[in-house]
């Protein structure tokens, strides 16, 4: 105290000054800083005009990932490719779901999401279990979901092989390039439960799905049941639970020892 009185007022009022501005930045970012009755936070970096992203819309995001000591673990932009996906249908961590739905198109911002709805107890590649998560996000586009509907099967045979997968080949060509074990292959799909129930849809996301056939990269299923088309093809596959996601289900969404559908068109060999 002895030595403040000893300081020239011209000092007290430029120190007094800059503690003022300096408490009101900090009170100001606490107030920018938004939490969820779910945990999650977040601050808008830049606000956008576009329209405002909702569950079932097809959303495309650029992302930088990060730990909580700033180490990237996944970056969209390094990539120079944005990921795109379906809003509130389990396909991202519930932390994005909750976050990306309470942006409009143009925002940036960036999301503090605790481990309870990023990856919880489990590690997963450069992210240690139990992870607090920083998300950079930026909102680029939002497109109302395309109406999907079943295929018509009626009065189609069902063929069943030896595996126990059926299915319906709804539309057959008499030439095309046909799908073989280690070709990638593009296919669109929907798959539904048995009943009726659609859990996915590539045509929805405008996004067939790419990946090398019979090597195990999609439940078998879909490795026999691809194998059987050619290109510009399309089947009803009714996969048993043996073939399919097995007695632990998937995702929240298939129930386990599930049959499921997939309404499948095969886009591409190569």
């Amino acid at each position: 105290m002895k030595k403040v009185a000893i300081l020239s007022l011209s000092f007290i009022l430029i120190a007094f000054a800059g503690y003022a501005q300096k408490k009101k930045k900090v009170t100001k970012m606490t107030v920018d800083t938004i939490t969820t009755a779910s945990g999650l936070r977040y601050f808008i970096t830049q606000k956008g005009t576009g329209v405002q992203a909702k569950k079932g819309d097809n959303v495309l995001v650029h992302y930088t990932g990060k730990l909580m000591n700033d180490t990237v673990f996944d970056s969209s932009y390094k990539r120079n490719q944005p990921f795109k996906f379906k809003l509130g249908q389990g396909m991202v961590i519930k932390g994005w779901d909750e976050g990306i739905a309470l942006l409009k198109v143009g925002d940036k911002a960036t999301f503090i999401i605790p481990a309870n709805l990023a990856y919880g107890p489990r590690a997963n590649g450069n992210i240690p279990a139990n992870s607090t998560l920083k998300f950079d996000v930026e909102l680029i586009e939002v497109k109302e979901p395309i109406c999907v509907k079943p295929f018509d099967v009626n009065g189609i045979d069902t063929l069943t092989t030896p595996s126990g997968l059926k299915y319906i080949k709804v539309k057959s060509l008499q030439e095309g390039v046909q799908a073989s074990s280690g070709k990638m292959v593009a296919v669109h799909y929907t798959g539904y439960l048995l009943d009726g129930t659609k859990f996915d849809s590539s045509i929805e996301r405008e996004t067939p799905h790419n990946f090398q056939l019979g090597v195990g990269q999609v439940i078998p299923g879909w490795d026999e049941g691809i194998a059987l088309l050619k290109v510009g093809e399309k089947a009803r596959l009714i996969i048993p639970a043996n073939l399919a996601y097995g007695a632990q289900g998937a995702g929240g969404i298939i129930p386990p020892n599930a049959t499921i559908v997939f309404d499948v068109e095969l886009m591409k060999v190569q």
